[in-house]
């Protein structure tokens, strides 16, 4: 069971992923191996499941974001997830319900890859792009406790 305790740690880590185990706990006003158990307990249980850096993707020649909503021909859902999974592209993707299957972030050094890209799924799935204009809400935790 997560507490408020949890709560904090993880808010903590959200801020910054790097801090040491000795600053958690003077934020948390703890001892650190009481913080250390905690972390090795989140992260055992998969409530912690990694630490990822949070990239700029301009600074690295992305200069375009797309969401792209793929609809699977028929007998190609399988085919479709395995070319999304094989494209680097394709940041992120999820499988929705409603007449689109899949929903996924395409990242693009500019707007012609768009065309090479999603042209490598015209056999397996139609396609409806929007570009991203801005993120007013990046990705971020929900309330974790009720």
């Amino acid at each position: 069971m997560k507490d408020w305790i949890d709560v904090q740690l993880v808010g903590l880590l959200q801020q910054d992923a790097r801090q040491s185990i000795a600053e958690l706990a003077r934020q948390l006003k703890m001892s650190g191996p009481s913080v250390s158990e905690r972390l090795k307990r989140l992260e055992e249980q998969g409530a912690i499941r990694g630490y990822t850096p949070e990239l700029d993707w301009q600074q690295w020649g992305y200069t375009l974001q797309a969401i792209v909503r793929l609809r699977p021909l028929p007998g190609q859902l399988k085919a479709l997830e395995a070319r999304l999974v094989a494209t680097p592209q394709f940041t992120e993707c999820d499988k929705v319900t409603g007449e689109d299957c899949y929903i996924a972030r395409l990242l693009l050094r500019d707007i012609g890859q768009l065309d090479e890209i999603l042209d490598g799924f015209a056999e397996l799935a139609t396609t409806a792009t929007s570009i991203v204009k801005a993120s007013p809400v990046l990705r971020r935790l929900p309330p974790l406790l009720p």
